[in-house]
């Protein structure tokens, strides 16, 4: 006899793995030096979230980007981003412990809060250093594709927490097993 469900208890503790590595990903967004922008021919001028850098091989000329007030905003909106969720990650670890409905809808508002601050920042990265670089053609890193996966995860995260307020009983293993597919 074949019979498959999803073990819903078990299960609760996948959405606080997924933003634990959503912190990860944030924090090796905000941390690279290595840049979240290079020029595509030489590999002669990279930039990060705090600076910029021309030159080749050892004869780098390193100037900071938080001289300018888009920088600035654009730091900040990723670090409090990384901040609030961290918050969430506690809240939901609570959450799935106690399975409390309104701290479950308080960690999707925290994420949701999380993915507007960071989706703000990495608009305005991309927008504001191409006004201020004009020649050549630039690459967007690693770094700040962590960034985006960071704020993808959270967006994802906020659409199932809100969803789970719907099976609470099945959360606290007190529902009735269903089965997806059973033999007669």
């Amino acid at each position: 006899m074949f019979r498959c469900g999803i073990a819903y208890p078990r299960c609760r503790w996948i959405l606080p793995l997924l933003l634990l590595f959503a912190i990860i990903f944030d924090i090796i967004a905000i941390a690279a030096q290595s840049g979240w922008v290079e020029d595509e021919d030489a590999k002669s001028h990279y930039a990060s979230m705090w600076k910029q850098c021309r030159g080749r091989n050892e004869n780098w000329d390193c100037k900071t980007l938080m001289d300018n007030s888009w920088a600035q905003a654009v730091a900040a909106l990723m670090i409090i981003g990384l901040l609030f969720l961290i918050v969430a990650f506690i809240v939901s670890i609570i959450a799935m412990c106690s399975i409390s409905i309104p701290l479950l809808l308080f960690t999707a508002a925290l994420l949701i809060l999380v993915a507007v601050l960071q989706v703000i920042a990495l608009i305005i990265y991309p927008v504001k250093f191409n006004e201020m670089i004009f020649e050549g053609h630039y690459y967007y890193t690693w770094a700040y594709g962590f960034g985006w996966g960071a704020t993808i995860i959270c967006i994802g995260c906020a659409i199932l927490f809100c969803c789970l307020p719907r099976y609470e009983d099945e959360l606290r293993d007190d529902a009735k097993v269903k089965y997806l597919y059973t033999s007669s």
